[in-house]
């Protein structure tokens, strides 16, 4: 029994995550190896993008006259940054493996960093194998060279310095993420209330300032030359097409391309948001909605106390609950999306507090609904489900917390150390 105990204990005691966590970014680091050694290299973006900045190289700043051979040049300008790195380092593109092996790269400090967000929220180690077992999530990376891998590091890079109080910096990294794709607008909700809670309204202001100068900053050679720069690179209206759909085949062509369903997901995923943030948000406020809005105008005089109840798992709950219902919510997911969902699953599942073997149980149907190609209406549906059932099960797995505030203004997660 003793043997028994030990094992629960290595299992469910976050303190074990300082030893698991470089064990097994040791043991996929060794996985990444063989899967650039041993899997063949499939081609989608990755020539589009070289054609892009080849003719980005040659003076043209206008993104209507920035194309490729599958499509035209629709990213904001980090991308463009980035991948004129790698356009270089690279041999313009052509060096294949080198860029598998810098891809790989990427995804192994992503997932450190990604391990470190999970430490600090104190998640147990039992949940930190299924960050490293998805197939799909090996091949965005190493075998596609997507730029939502960039997107992704960003977006967690954000979240950590947020755990760690520096929210300069992490509006930084978000803001670069949004600028190599606008997916990033999905979190965007979350963040301004956790900034308005953690810094007070005037310290928001200047988050939403680092935001728009970044952006303007990244954009600038473009905008400076071509006005179409932020119609293109931020594009909400685009079209998309049923053949690539992951999430809503099971709803029929018809359906899928009508405008009463655009307009239906549009309002659902508001009305989410919303919800979220009346019931689950604004907790550490410890006021009702109304009394919350005062706080966009007047400092309250419990800033602090307010503060220290914006915790590392508070935030990592909010920004992945907003990721996910915005990840539910799309009008039509690609496989390349499942960057996004690979390590925001796991966390969300915990909190619900699902049992363990549920937890693993729900992960698989997400892993195999995303590993099949073409998509099935079997296959969509269990990624919209999955979706849905993490969302929830993480609105009720929360709903206890900060009741119990401690007589410091702490909530009940700083009383637990590593």
């Amino acid at each position: 029994m003793s043997l028994i105990n030990q094992g629960l204990d290595i299992a469910r005691n976050p303190k074990h995550t300082r030893w698991i966590s470089p064990f097994l970014l040791v043991v996929d680091a060794s996985l990444c190896g063989l899967i650039i050694w041993k899997i063949p290299y499939t081609e989608i973006d990755w020539t589009t993008y070289m054609e892009h900045i080849e003719i980005y190289l040659k003076g043209e700043r206008d993104y209507k006259k920035i194309t490729g051979s599958t499509g035209p040049l629709v990213y904001p300008a980090a991308h463009v940054h980035i991948y004129h790195l790698l356009y270089k380092l690279t041999d313009h593109g052509r060096d294949i493996q080198l860029a598998q092996y810098i891809f790989g790269g990427v995804y192994l400090f992503t997932l450190a960093v990604v391990m470190h967000c999970y430490r600090a929220a104190k998640v147990p180690p039992y949940v930190f194998p299924l960050l490293i077992l998805s197939k799909r999530l090996h091949s965005i990376f190493m075998l596609r060279l997507f730029n939502d891998c960039f997107v992704v590091l960003g977006f967690f890079l954000a979240i950590y310095s947020f755990q760690k109080n520096q929210w300069h910096l992490g509006s930084f990294f978000y803001t670069t993420g949004l600028n190599v794709k606008m997916s990033l607008l999905l979190p965007l909700p979350a963040i301004g209330i956790l900034v308005l809670q953690a810094l007070g309204s005037r310290e928001a202001v200047t988050q939403a300032m680092i935001i728009i100068q970044v952006s303007v900053g990244y954009g600038y050679p473009f905008r400076k030359q071509a006005p179409s720069y932020f119609a293109r690179a931020f594009e909400l209206t685009r079209e998309f097409l049923f053949q690539w759909t992951v999430n809503w085949r099971f709803v029929g062509e018809d359906v899928f391309l009508s405008k009463p369903f655009a307009l239906g997901l549009l309002a659902i995923h508001a009305g989410l948001l919303v919800f979220f943030a009346l019931t689950r948000w604004i907790k550490p406020a410890q006021r009702t909605p109304r009394d919350f809005l005062k706080l966009i105008r007047d400092e309250p005089r419990d800033q602090d106390d307010i503060a220290q109840r914006v915790t590392p798992g508070f935030i990592m709950t909010t920004m992945l609950t907003s990721m996910a219902i915005g990840m539910m919510c799309a009008r039509s997911l690609h496989y390349q999306f499942y960057a996004y969902i690979a390590w925001t699953t796991p966390f969300l599942l915990w909190k619900a507090g699902f049992h363990p073997i549920l937890q693993y149980g729900l992960w698989a149907a997400q892993e195999w609904a995303w590993n099949m190609y073409p998509s099935t209406p079997e296959s969509s549906m269990t990624v919209v489900a999955v979706l849905a059932i993490t969302v929830f099960g993480a609105w009720w797995g929360t709903r206890n917390e900060f009741d119990r505030v401690m007589a410091n203004g702490k909530s009940p997660e700083h009383e637990h150390t590593e």
